[in-house]
């Protein structure tokens, strides 16, 4: 035969389509099966209805927040509140693991106060934040980007100082200026690390701002959902908080995965 015969498509090869779905599908699984447990124990009384609300309940609810206009608020307040503080932990954190990577002397200096200060549980900062800033919006957005802080300082922090001494020799014969430097070799190299704690801060941002809604003064937010649904005895306000903070929190993730999945595009060309 002149022609070559097709090779056959190996059994676990689908479409990118098909593979997207079954993707999809098997993340589903495990939030069904609880679904579906969640029900049963309802049903058959193995729990105190009083204590579990059954999921339809939580349903009707949420249609109820939905119609009253009370849903929407909340959650945009949280939301607003995540990505101010988000933002500004974020910015700092760069800026000073950056400076903490590149320079020794910073290092050395700066470095061992931050490792120690890291160690502190973040809720820990509560009670100074209280007294300095009072309970209000601003202790709660200061601090979600604290909580966003420091996992950014770190990945930074290890990105830059990671970078390959013989990148900055070459940078430096071919006489790059700082900015240079910084933006063809530093970042490139860095980014990887720099990604991962985005993704941290993100997740870490996105709990602060529940325990903020939670710990400092009462205000709109999914938190003063919660909040309400405990002191009026309503579980099913309290399970559709719940709900509603585990989305966000995986949209987010998968927002972040996406983000760093494509600013990184151009490191799986080059390999």
């Amino acid at each position: 035969m002149s022609s070559l015969a097709a090779a056959p498509s190996s059994p676990g090869s689908h479409s990118p389509r098909v593979a997207s779905l079954i993707k999809v599908a098997r993340a589903l699984v495990v939030p069904l099966l609880v679904l579906v447990l969640w029900r049963t124990a309802v049903a058959r009384h193995w729990v105190n209805p009083l204590l579990l609300a059954p999921p339809e309940k939580v349903v009707t609810r949420a249609l109820i927040e939905l119609r009253e206009g009370e849903l929407w608020p909340q959650l945009f307040a949280s939301l607003r509140r995540d990505v101010l503080g988000f933002a500004l932990g974020t910015i700092g954190g760069i800026a000073l693991g950056g400076v903490l990577g590149a320079s020794r002397l910073a290092d050395r200096l700066i470095g061992p106060t931050f490792h120690a200060s890291k160690q502190v549980a973040i809720f820990a900062w509560i009670p100074l934040m209280s007294v300095w800033l009072g309970t209000g919006e601003l202790a709660k957005v200061v601090f979600i980007a604290l909580a966003a802080f420091f996992p950014m300082v770190q990945n930074t922090y290890e990105g830059v100082h990671g970078v390959a001494r013989e990148y900055v020799e070459v940078a430096r014969v071919f006489r790059f200026t700082p900015w240079q430097l910084v933006r063809r070799v530093i970042l490139p190299a860095a980014a990887p690390s720099i990604f991962a704690g985005v993704h941290l801060a993100l997740f870490y941002a996105w709990l602060a701002t529940l325990g903020a809604e939670y710990l400092l003064a009462a205000g709109p937010g999914i938190g003063n959902l919660m909040i309400d649904g405990r002191e009026q005895f309503a579980m099913d306000k309290v399970f559709l908080g719940v709900l509603i903070t585990g989305a966000v929190g995986a949209l987010l993730n998968t927002l972040a995965a996406t983000l760093e999945r494509r600013a990184l595009r151009w490191r799986v060309r080059n390999v």
